[in-house]
C-alpha cells in the first residue's frame, strides 16, 4: 500500500548563490517565486572543469550573470533544457549569446494534442515557443563532459516535450517538473498529458534513482516512496471525478468546487485544468462520455 503523498516545502533558495549539493552538482534558484514556482527556477551547474547548465531560467540577465560568477573559469559545453515552459527555458538563449554553448535537451515547444474545433489553449502564455535547441535529445541519449555523464529520461505529461536527465556518476535524476517534492506537477490540456504523466511515473518507478533534483524546491530524498504515493494521489483524483459524476455533476466547474475545496479560490483555474487532464484520459479510456470532443466548457456522464 503507498504511503500518504507528503510535500517537503523546507526550502532555502539563496538567490544569487550557488549552493553546492554533491561534488558534481550546485544549485542556483532564480528570483522568480511565484504559486506555481514555489520559490523560484532552480539551475543546475554540473561538472568541475567543464559544465552542463541545465534549465537556466526565465530571461533574466541577473540570474544568468549568476550562473556565470559561479561558473568561473570552467567553460560551459552544453545548456541543457528539460521542457519549454518560460520560467524554464528562455535564459538558454540569453546564456548562449554570452557562451556560445549549444542548447540541448527539450525540442520545440508542442502540445500533447491538436486543439478541437473551436479550443482555446488558455497555457499560450505559458508556452516558450522561440525556443529552437541546437540538438534535440531522444531518450537515452547521452551528453558527456569532463567527469560527467547525462542520459536524456524522456518523461512527458507536464509538457510533451519533457525531459529529466541522469547523473549516472552520483546516481542522481534532475526531474525538472515532473517530479517535485514540493507539489505535485501541474498537468494541464492541451500542453500536459495524464496518461502520458502517469506512464512516465511508472517508467520511474522502474528506475533505481537514489535522489531527485527538481526545477523548484528542494530534492526527492526517497524517489522511489514517493512516486508510489504521486501515483496514489492521482489515481485517488481519478476516483474522485467518477465519484463526482456518480453524484450528479456535470461539469468540470462543479466537480472543482468540491474536489478541490480546500484549495484557495485563486488555484482553481489551475485545478481546472489539472481535474481535466483525468476527464479527457477517462473519456480516452471509455469510462466516462461526453457530447464530442472533451473540453472544459463540456458536459461529462459516466459512460
Amino acid at each position: 500500500m503507498a504511503q500518504p503523498l507528503v510535500h517537503d516545502r523546507s526550502f532555502e533558495p539563496h538567490h544569487g548563490d550557488a549552493v553546492r549539493l554533491t561534488p558534481l552538482v550546485r544549485r542556483l534558484t532564480a528570483p522568480n517565486a511565484g504559486p506555481f514556482t514555489f520559490h523560484g527556477t532552480n539551475s543546475y551547474l554540473v561538472g568541475d572543469k567543464t559544465l552542463a547548465v541545465i534549465d537556466p531560467g526565465p530571461d533574466d540577465a541577473t540570474h544568468v550573470e549568476a550562473i556565470l560568477r559561479a561558473a568561473g573559469t570552467a567553460p560551459i559545453s552544453h545548456i541543457v533544457v528539460t521542457h519549454t515552459h518560460r520560467d524554464h527555458s528562455p535564459g538558454a538563449r540569453l546564456l548562449q549569446r554570452l557562451t556560445g554553448a549549444p542548447i540541448v535537451g527539450a525540442g520545440p515547444h508542442r502540445a500533447a494534442r491538436l486543439l478541437s474545433s473551436g479550443e482555446v489553449n488558455v497555457l499560450d502564455a505559458s508556452g516558450d515557443t522561440e525556443h529552437q535547441p541546437d540538438q534535440e535529445l531522444g531518450h537515452g541519449a547521452t551528453l558527456r563532459g569532463d567527469g560527467w555523464t547525462l542520459e536524456a529520461v524522456a518523461t512527458p505529461g507536464h509538457t510533451a516535450n519533457h525531459l529529466a536527465f541522469a547523473l549516472g556518476e552520483e546516481n542522481l535524476l534532475f526531474s525538472g517538473d515532473h517530479v517535485m517534492a514540493w507539489s505535485t506537477s501541474i498537468v494541464a490540456p492541451p500542453d500536459g498529458s495524464m496518461a502520458d504523466y502517469m506512464a512516465s511515473l511508472e517508467m520511474l518507478i522502474g528506475r533505481d534513482e537514489r535522489r531527485y533534483l527538481p526545477g523548484h524546491g528542494g530534492p526527492v530524498e526517497d524517489p522511489q516512496t514517493y512516486l508510489q504515493a504521486l501515483k496514489a494521489h492521482r489515481q485517488g483524483r481519478e476516483k474522485s471525478v467518477l465519484d463526482r459524476l456518480a453524484a450528479g455533476d456535470e461539469t468540470i466547474a462543479a466537480m472543482v468546487a468540491t474536489v478541490y475545496r480546500d484549495v484557495p479560490q485563486a488555484l482553481h483555474p489551475a485545478a481546472s485544468l489539472s481535474l481535466f487532464a483525468h476527464v479527457e484520459d477517462l473519456v480516452a479510456r471509455g469510462l466516462v462520455g461526453c457530447e464530442g470532443p472533451p473540453e472544459l466548457a463540456s458536459r461529462y456522464r459516466l459512460a
